[in-house]
């Protein structure tokens, strides 16, 4: 599955970086707190969060992270889709609540980042 797939499958609207939907998408991340991601997340992997402020671009950014999805139909600020235009993140947004989108995710094989937490079953 690739991100362009992924907009597909959640109806999402890219706001940032369509020419950059041609990634595979293997692993995603859902949190809506950043020390979350930065202590779980792995590079390539899709973010999907309700955070919209500029500093998800730089988490994305200093993880690699392939993408990030916003959830709940939040719209991003101005700065954000800037600084993620100026980065090179792919930034999409769907209507979907988060529990939906993973689960349409994890139906079409997308796992997520199990390993990297502690104590996680499998």
């Amino acid at each position: 599955m690739t991100l362009k797939d992924v907009v597909k499958l959640l109806n999402a609207e890219v706001i940032v970086c369509e020419d950059g939907l041609d990634v595979e998408v293997k692993t995603a991340f859902a949190a809506d707190l950043l020390s979350d991601v930065l202590a779980y997340a792995k590079e390539g992997t899709l973010l999907i969060t309700g955070i919209t402020n500029p500093q998800v671009i730089r988490t994305a950014e200093m993880l690699e992270l392939i993408g990030i999805l916003v959830v709940r139909g939040k719209n991003p600020d101005e700065e954000t889709v800037k600084l993620a235009q100026t980065k090179g993140i792919p930034l999409m947004v769907t209507r979907y609540i988060m529990f939906e989108s993973c689960g349409r995710l994890y139906q079409n094989g997308v796992v997520g980042c199990v390993e990297s937490v502690p104590n996680a079953r499998s």
